[in-house]
């Protein structure tokens, strides 16, 4: 997901400009994901990213059973299926289902539909974060889920483009013939299936008003990890926008919907901002927690 510039604190974009829904390398519309994704060419899509709703009952969406939620995402995966190229990814994240204080994560009842149409788990990420809902009858919620599905076997992935820095870079062979050498990459090691990443809670630089915010640093890591430069990104769910603007930071074109009027326009506002410099995003690879910094850096607001 090479990194837009961002402006300053404050800086907005005149309104003339920043409600024109219109964008060189954007789809983006308040429409059922159904129909919106009927409308799209087959195998049109390399990488398929998103955030369901949970089935909590959140603002933006209707509580109902969870059989007939399960129902509900079984129509969108078969359409994300069929957008789908050959050597493309789905990567659906999820947290759990709350009733009555018993959970069900709901990636278990969803991985039966994906194997269905064929598809093949690579990872099962798990992302951890350190804020959210204190519990009182049970340990608090600190992580959630990406499950990462390819179509085949020959699938796009570009481990170099998210390489972390390794912990030992200095560390050398002991013995044997590389005895001396470096035994690690020197660009870095794989980054793991457990990932660190700050949620967008109210000091999160990214924040607004919707309730349940995907950090574009999480989507950059997917996005330049399983597509290239020029591939087509798509998030059914859309909110606002946090996964287009991730793919068009990256030259990658971005496709999403939403049924809620008021987060597409946001969307729009931020893909301006974006384009324009402006829009404020919590840089890759900035430390989680700086203990140099007051309350470890969680307030500190820089951005690039």
């Amino acid at each position: 997901m090479g990194r837009g510039k961002n402006g300053a604190a404050g800086q907005t974009l005149p309104l003339s400009i920043s409600r024109l829904h219109a964008d060189k390398s954007v789809v983006l519309e308040c429409r059922d994901n159904l129909i919106f994704m009927r409308a799209l060419p087959d195998a049109s899509m390399k990488l398929i990213v998103t955030s369901p709703p949970y089935n909590i009952g959140k603002a933006y969406e209707r509580r109902a059973p969870l059989e007939q939620y399960v129902q509900q995402q079984t129509a969108v995966i078969a359409e994300c299926v069929r957008l789908l190229e050959p050597q493309g990814s789905i990567c659906w994240q999820v947290g759990n289902h709350v009733t009555a204080g018993e959970i069900v994560p709901l990636d278990v009842p969803l991985y039966p539909i994906f194997k269905s149409h064929g598809l093949k788990l690579r990872n099962r990420i798990v992302w951890h974060f350190e804020h959210g809902l204190h519990c009182s009858k049970r340990l608090s919620g600190r992580y959630e889920t990406i499950n990462w599905f390819t179509k085949s076997d020959d699938y796009t992935f570009n481990l170099d483009a998210i390489r972390v820095p390794s912990k030992y870079p200095a560390k050398r062979y002991f013995k044997g013939p590389k005895r001396g050498q470096l035994s690690c990459n020197p660009n870095g090691k794989n980054p793991g299936d457990v990932w660190i990443f700050p949620n967008v809670k109210n000091n999160h630089i990214e924040k607004t008003s919707h309730p349940c915010q995907f950090p574009v640093e999480l989507v950059e890591r997917l996005v330049l990890s399983l597509t290239n430069c020029g591939d087509k990104v798509l998030d059914p769910y859309v909110g606002v926008g946090s996964s287009v603007i991730a793919a068009i930071l990256h030259d990658r074109d971005g496709y999403g919907c939403d049924m809620v009027q008021e987060y597409v326009d946001m969307a729009w506002e931020r893909i301006h901002q974006c384009r324009a410099g402006f829009l404020r995003t919590r840089p890759m690879g900035k430390p989680v927690y700086d203990p140099e910094k007051p309350y470890g850096g969680h307030r500190d607001r820089d951005f690039k």
